[in-house]
C-alpha cells in the first residue's frame, strides 16, 4: 500500500495546526495591540506625545513606576525568604504553604483588593488600628504596595525557588566547613548562586506590578494626582470619552513591560550559553 497519501495528511495537520495556531496569535494578541496603537496616534506623533507630557499622566506614569520598583524590592526580600524556607525546611504543612502561595494567581485580583480593604480600610481591624495612630494604609502608597505585593508574591518565589531546587549545595558546605557563619554563608554564596532566579523574579515581578488594575482600584480610591496609577488612568480616561489619552498610556505601558520580557529572554539566553560551555 502507498504511503504518500498518509505523508499528505500528516502534512496536511501540520499546516493546518500551524495555520490555526498563528491565525488565533493574530487574532487575540496582534490585532488588538494593532487597534490599540491606531487610537494612540490617529491624531498624529505629536498629540500622542502631548497626551503622555500632561501633568495627570506624567503623576501616573511616575506612581506606577515607584510603586513597581518598591513592589520588586520588597518582593525580593520576602520571596526570596519564601523560596529558601520552602526548598531548604521540612517542616508540618509545608505543602499547604506551598500550594498557598499561588493563590495570588488563582483568586481575581478585585478579591484581593476587597479582601485588603477589609483588612485594613477604615472599619477593618487593622485600619482602625492605624487610624488610631494616625496611620492610613488604604487609599494611600501603602494600600497599594500591598495589592500589588500580594499579587505578584508568587512570581518571586517561584523564579528564585526553581533556582534553588536545582542549585547544588557543595559551595555552602564548603563554606561552612571553613567556619562561616549562616548569614555569611547566604550572602556570599548562596545569594550570587541564585541570581539568575532573582533577576527573572524581578523582571516579572516589576513587569506585572505595571499592569495590575484590579487590586489597585480597590484599595487606592483612585485618587488624581496621589493614588492613580497608569491603568487607572487609563481606565479615567476612557469613562470621560478621552480614547486617545488612554490608548497613548496603554501603548507606553504595553511597550515598557514587552521590553522588559524582551531582556528578560536575552538574559536568560546569554546565562544559559554561559552555563552551557563553563
Amino acid at each position: 500500500m502507498s504511503t504518500v497519501p498518509f505523508r499528505n495528511l500528516d502534512f496536511l495537520v501540520r499546516w493546518s495546526v500551524f495555520a490555526a495556531a498563528i491565525g488565533l496569535f493574530l487574532v487575540l494578541i496582534l490585532l488588538p495591540l494593532v487597534s490599540l496603537n491606531q487610537y494612540a496616534v490617529r491624531e498624529g506623533f505629536g498629540v500622542f506625545w502631548n497626551r503622555l507630557r500632561e501633568p495627570g499622566a506624567l503623576g501616573a506614569l511616575r506612581l506606577t513606576a515607584w510603586v513597581a520598583l518598591a513592589t520588586t524590592a520588597l518582593n525580593g526580600v520576602i520571596g526570596t525568604a519564601m523560596a529558601f524556607v520552602l526548598t531548604r525546611y521540612r517542616f508540618p504543612g509545608r505543602w499547604a504553604v506551598n500550594a498557598l502561595v499561588d493563590i495570588p494567581l488563582a483568586i481575581p485580583t478585585v478579591v484581593t483588593g476587597f479582601a485588603l480593604l477589609l483588612l485594613y480600610g477604615p472599619f477593618g481591624p487593622a485600619g482602625k488600628f492605624f487610624s488610631e495612630r494616625n496611620i492610613q494604609i488604604m487609599f494611600s502608597f501603602p494600600g497599594l504596595l500591598l495589592g500589588h505585593v500580594f499579587v505578584t508574591f508568587p512570581f518571586m518565589v517561584r523564579a528564585v525557588g526553581a533556582v534553588l531546587e536545582s542549585a547544588p549545595r557543595s559551595g555552602e558546605d564548603a563554606a561552612r566547613t571553613l567556619g562561616a557563619r549562616e548569614w555569611q554563608v547566604f550572602f556570599l554564596v548562596t545569594l550570587p548562586s541564585i541570581k539568575e532566579g532573582l533577576i527573572a523574579g524581578s523582571f516579572l515581578t516589576f513587569s506585572r506590578s505595571l499592569g495590575e488594575f484590579g487590586a489597585s482600584i480597590m484599595v487606592s480610591g483612585n485618587l488624581v494626582g496621589r493614588t492613580q496609577t497608569g491603568p487607572l488612568y487609563i481606565f479615567s480616561r476612557f469613562n470621560t470619552g478621552d480614547v486617545e489619552g488612554a490608548a497613548a498610556i496603554a501603548i507606553l505601558l504595553a511597550l515598557v513591560s514587552f521590553l522588559i520580557l524582551l531582556l528578560l529572554q536575552v538574559v536568560q539566553s546569554g546565562a544559559g550559553k554561559t552555563a552551557k560551555n563553563a
